[in-house]
């Protein structure tokens, strides 16, 4: 079965990810869109650089003009948020990225985008995986026919509006006036050519490492971590950058390493950017984080007079409830943010060009900014364990969570459960442990935050102790 994930449909090229199984998610999406009446607009198609995503776009891309819809097609490869941006700004119904994000180099998958360019929520992946089941063989035609024929209509300037949308939010005399040298770790993906175009227009000096299109990601994760990012963190002293920026395979999470060649973590980069916002630049509202996201948000709302609103995972129940609160910024301690005014996903182009800005603004580095948060809210740890499980231990592990809703005995006084997404203990000195299935790997993900990072380790070492893993 084809099941869509708090990221999409993912699955490791080979086994699951095959063009067979590819078509049937077109010819659902086509269906959908019928079902929807709602096939009278383009879908707009995108690629990362993963091994297989050109051809599988391209057949996706075939189901789609065979069925009666228009296709814009990408001439190069491009971030997710590029994708999102076109949906919302040509009015489309639908847009959709080849993609699996930071997974690991043997997956690849299908992200599915809907009006405004959101996230597809919920209710409609349910119904894409229950069309999806009914179909037989979709019909397709040659791509290059379609091509001909204009039912496949390649996109010759796809990054215009995107770019000049984005440096139109950003305060570029600043950024010009500071001058700021900035080493740029593209890992390999898709989001390189927009952030270079930015900051070379903002008179930044921009460098590059790891550009080149490589299907192994150089033999990591393309996941911008403090354990991904050792070479960038010391060619960034070497090289004396005021810091460095990288982003995941399809442009949508973001890692900065400071001068120092210090990796800040995607938490930091969260407190930084609403605090920037709402101190210096006086943007009024609040802040929507998930619950695996640091609490230091919620400090920071509350000194503005502001609250921080808790969503479940899935950047979909961020952006939904950033629209209905109105809030500033909204994101995840997985590397995902989006700010007001923006689009309704993450896109680590604009947060990284906003991280630039900040630092230009203020005239302080991303430490001495970082310092000054933790003086005034305190110092926030938090520590993340993936755990691999043998599959037919997945139900059993979940009943004693979720149904039977048992604990371990972690030594302190408990102050609230919560079980909306996963299980997160709330304790009364303001830490936290959460325990959840992964919805994009097949990992469960304990997550847990205190003052020093102590505290935090047992509570991720009880629970790996009562679950047996």
């Amino acid at each position: 079965m084809i099941k869509f994930g708090t990221g999409g449909w993912r699955a490791v090229i080979g086994d699951d990810f095959v063009s067979e199984n590819i078509r049937r998610v077109a010819a659902g999406i086509l269906a959908l869109a019928k079902e929807q009446n709602k096939t009278d607009k383009p879908v707009i198609i995108g690629y990362d650089r993963r091994f297989l995503s050109v051809s599988a776009a391209k057949w996706v891309a075939e189901v789609l003009a065979e069925g009666g819809i228009e296709v814009w097609f990408l001439n190069r490869s491009a971030p997710t948020p590029l994708i999102m941006h076109t949906v919302k700004d040509k009015n489309l119904y639908f847009g959709i990225e080849i993609t699996a994000s930071h997974n690991p180099a043997s997956y690849n998958g299908i992200k599915l985008f809907v009006e405004e360019g959101r996230d597809a929520p919920l209710e409609v992946t349910q119904r894409l995986e229950e069309i999806i089941e009914t179909l037989s063989a979709p019909a397709f035609i040659d791509f290059e026919a379609a091509v001909a024929q204009g039912k496949i209509v390649y996109q010759r300037n796809p990054f215009n509006k995107f770019i000049d949308d984005i440096i139109d939010l950003l305060d570029m005399d600043a950024l010009r006036e500071r001058g700021l040298r900035v080493l740029f770790d593209a890992m390999h993906g898709s989001g390189s050519y927009p952030l270079e175009v930015i900051l070379h227009t903002a008179r930044c000096t921009i460098d590059t490492i790891n550009l080149n299109k490589d299907a192994y990601f150089g033999g990591q994760m393309p996941a911008p971590t403090e354990k991904t990012l050792a070479t960038l963190s010391n060619q960034v002293i070497v090289g004396d950058y005021d810091f460095g920026i990288a982003m995941d395979g399809d442009g949508d999470r973001l890692g900065i390493v400071d001068k120092h060649g210090k990796y800040i973590n995607a938490n930091e980069i969260l407190c930084m950017l609403y605090y920037y916002l709402v101190k210096y630049k006086g943007w009024k509202g609040p802040v929507v984080r998930n619950l695996a996201t640091t609490h230091m948000l919620d400090k920071i709302a509350e000194s503005f007079g502001e609250t921080c609103y808790e969503v479940p995972v899935g950047f979909k129940y961020i952006s939904s409830k950033l629209d209905e609160v109105d809030a500033v910024l909204g994101g995840e301690s997985s590397g995902g943010l989006t700010v007001r005014g923006h689009i309704y996903g993450k896109d680590s182009v604009y947060a990284a060009a906003l991280f630039s800005e900040m630092v230009s603004v203020t005239g302080k580095s991303p430490t001495e900014l970082l310092n000054e948060l933790k003086e005034t809210y305190g110092s926030y740890v938090m520590v993340e364990d993936n755990l691999r499980f043998e599959p037919e231990r997945k139900e059993e592990i979940n009943k004693i969570i979720m149904e039977d809703k048992l604990l371990p005995d972690f030594g302190v006084t408990v102050a609230r459960v919560n079980y909306e997404d996963g299980c997160k203990v709330y304790f009364e000195d303001d830490s936290f442990v959460i325990c959840r299935f992964s919805g994009t790997e097949p990992l469960l993900r304990i997550f847990a935050e205190s003052s020093d990072g102590t505290a935090a380790k047992k509570y991720i070492a009880d629970f790996r102790e009562f679950l047996n893993i």
